[in-house]
């Protein structure tokens, strides 16, 4: 590789750098939503895929039933997790689209 295509590349890496960090802070910023049981447990979560809250509907506290309000928050955990996953993932590939294939041997690497 020539000393100029390698400057290039480098050039292009620090960009796409620059760029996922910059995704990355955002990420921290958005947030979603999710419902399971028909609304009865909603979890929030951020683009890092942090829980921010869990709001649960009084209907559903039943102390002989705990077992079944377990199962709903550890189903919208999942689910928000699930939700904010693909949220980072697409969010990243915004951001990177255009440049990755630009530079030599990344596109082997899976990126």
């Amino acid at each position: 590789m020539s000393m100029p295509n390698m400057q290039q590349m480098m050039k292009q890496v620090q960009k796409m750098q620059k760029q996922m960090e910059k995704v990355q802070s955002e990420l921290e910023l958005k947030t979603l939503t999710v419902e399971v049981g028909g609304g009865a447990v909603k979890v929030t979560a951020n683009g890092k895929q942090q829980i921010l809250k869990i709001e649960i509907e009084k209907d559903v506290i039943n102390p002989d039933d705990k077992e079944m309000l377990e199962d709903l928050v550890l189903a919208g955990v999942n689910k928000a997790h699930e939700e904010a996953s693909k949220m980072a993932s697409e969010e990243m590939s915004k951001a990177t689209s255009g440049l990755v294939p630009n530079i030599p041997g990344l596109d082997m690497l899976g990126m």
